[in-house]
């Protein structure tokens, strides 16, 4: 199965058919919403607004370990998420499309960033944060659709809610190489690779954040929401085809991440710590 993670200003999938919309319940508290479990074709999908139904959670608000945990609890296997960013690379323009393979983590805000803990010690590899394949998949829907996308590229997380300074998009353009810049995908990424699942980023840069000298090309939120806007039908339009030509059969290592990760033995657990690992392991 499929679960879909809407960024800002994707609240729903208008062609995606809903059969059923509940809350699921997890040990980590409530998801951002509602759970809309529908079918494009003959595959099942599973929708979530990160942010909630109406944009109302803040970056360091969302209940990432809720909403991973309850997406992996009703059989999703691959997430597509899609976000916002801010470009540090002139060659990203504003409304592509980018693909991140691998994360800067900048994030000090103290939102939790494991599912593990409380007695339960577990250490994932996450040297290749993102599934290749699923990605790849992406790429590929993007070149036959003509539509600009760029692959193999690096985000850099940072807390929010504020828009950065130049000092922070110089870091992370230059001492850290990033080129991308967002608040979400972390810890949502490697929450998903300690729950097993194959992870891609459909990132829609909206600015080239504030490393360049002209002031207007600056961040601000009205041309972000602007730019974000204009590129949604587009991103729909990547999703669709790239569901359609989903190929389930593909092997990945993204299912079995957390063999040799574990420091505990699962089928000693009992409680609340059963629970949690009874579906991260599935």
């Amino acid at each position: 199965m499929l679960g879909i993670i809407g960024g800002t200003g994707l609240y729903k999938v208008n062609w995606m058919e809903v059969l059923d919309s509940r809350i699921v319940g997890t040990p980590f508290g409530e998801p951002s919403a509602k759970l809309s479990f529908g079918k494009v074709g003959d595959e099942e999908i599973v929708f979530l607004p990160r942010h909630g139904d109406s944009h109302q959670l803040l970056p360091s608000e969302v209940n990432y370990r809720a909403n991973l945990w309850a997406l992996k609890s009703v059989g999703v296997k691959r997430v597509i998420s899609f976000s916002a960013t801010g470009s540090l690379r002139e060659a990203i323009k504003p409304g592509e499309f980018a693909l991140p393979s691998q994360y800067f983590d900048f994030v000090k805000d103290g939102r939790p960033k494991s599912f593990f803990g409380e007695g339960l010690v577990a250490h994932i590899t996450s040297a290749e944060p993102v599934c290749s394949s699923l990605r790849n998949q992406i790429f590929s829907s993007g070149q036959t659709l003509k539509i600009p996308i760029h692959n193999n590229l690096t985000y850099g997380c940072v807390d929010g809610p504020r828009l950065g300074t130049r000092a922070e998009s110089f870091f992370l353009r230059d001492a850290a190489g990033c080129d991308l810049v967002g608040m979400t995908n972390i810890p949502e990424a490697f929450l998903a690779r300690e729950a097993q699942m194959c992870y891609s980023t459909v990132a829609i840069p909206t600015d080239y954040d504030c490393w360049m000298d002209d002031p207007s090309q600056h961040v601000a939120v009205p041309q972000l929401l602007k730019r974000y806007s204009e590129s949604l039908e587009s991103a729909l339009e990547l999703l669709k085809h790239t569901i359609q030509n989903h190929d389930h059969q593909q092997k990945c290592e993204c299912h079995s991440s957390l063999d040799g990760a574990l420091m505990f033995d699962p089928t000693l657990l009992v409680g609340g710590h059963k629970i949690m690992m009874d579906v991260l392991l599935k």
